[in-house]
């Protein structure tokens, strides 16, 4: 018998930043990652379509488990409303050990108004069953976020 091969993770984060200014910085202005978490992320280029768009594609250089690592990611969905975004791995190093790797962020406002929610989800296929679960690509999920909030709430 198989072992499973695919999975979910999820986490919740609270910061401080409103909602929609977290939402903002992933779905049309990711170039200020590498800005607000220069640590974890070396640069983010428009490989095609534009900023903000559903169907466009980002290249991303980024530092994970202490390794340089590039990444093209699709803007699956944008849902500006409730400040979700979906986004797809299409090329590079994560696709070595995941056949498939989605990843889902949204931000809400916490009840009484003081601070956000951020919730990240992570979906995936494992290449094999020796692949290990993303538990760490979680981890730089919540420390990039907590630099994005960090930078946004500075006055920066």
């Amino acid at each position: 018998m198989a072992h499973l091969v695919q999975g979910r993770m999820e986490i919740d984060i609270g910061i401080r930043s409103p909602p929609k200014k977290l939402y903002n910085v992933f779905s049309s202005k990711p170039q200020d990652i590498s800005d607000a978490s220069p640590d974890n992320v070396h640069g983010t280029k428009l490989h095609e379509g534009d900023w903000g768009k559903v169907g466009s594609v980002i290249h991303w250089d980024y530092v994970h488990d202490g390794q340089p690592k590039t990444a093209k990611e699709r803007i699956d969905a944008l849902d500006d409303e409730n400040n979700k975004a979906t986004f797809s791995v299409i090329e590079g190093d994560l696709l070595n050990l995941y056949k498939t790797f989605i990843l889902i962020v949204q931000a809400t406002a916490k009840e009484g108004g003081t601070g956000t929610t951020v919730h990240w989800t992570i979906e995936y296929e494992k290449v094999s069953e020796e692949t290990p679960e993303p538990y760490s690509l979680l981890e730089f999920a919540v420390k990039v976020t907590r630099d994005i909030d960090a930078n946004l709430t500075s006055g920066a």
